[in-house]
């Protein structure tokens, strides 16, 4: 089973993201902001991690920075999902290694279609 670490500072959509994955059958692992997803990303195996950009604390540029810095996550899809929009946005973040950019909100089809994509097909 492949897991996914969902990392946003909104506990409603953390939970809503995470609910997703797993009625799809993934494993699902959370964090609360950019460095509880670091820990995270440390302590679990994940196989793909959906984080917000705007976050307190570590912003989701941060994490994305450092968890491309981790020898155990060079490889592993990282997808930013947020409401920041703008092209210089998305830039940003392509720039500093992530691998797919969706503006909220996501209909829960296409995000699965998305997480399926990114993770070759089945759970």
């Amino acid at each position: 089973m492949k897991t996914i670490l969902v990392v946003d500072d909104s506990r409603t959509t953390r939970s809503y993201h995470a609910a997703i994955a797993a009625s799809a059958g993934y494993r699902v692992v959370t964090a609360v902001d950019g460095a509880d997803g670091l820990e995270k990303l440390l302590a679990e195996r994940c196989d793909l991690v959906l984080t917000d950009i705007n976050m307190t604390g570590m912003d989701g540029y941060e994490f994305l920075r450092r968890a491309r810095e981790l020898p155990e996550c060079e490889e592993v899809p990282i997808v930013i999902i947020s409401t920041a929009s703008r092209e210089a946005d998305k830039l940003k973040a392509f720039t500093l290694g992530a691998n797919l950019y969706i503006v909220k909100p996501s209909e829960p089809q296409a995000l699965l279609d998305h997480l399926q994509m990114m993770l070759g097909g089945t759970p």
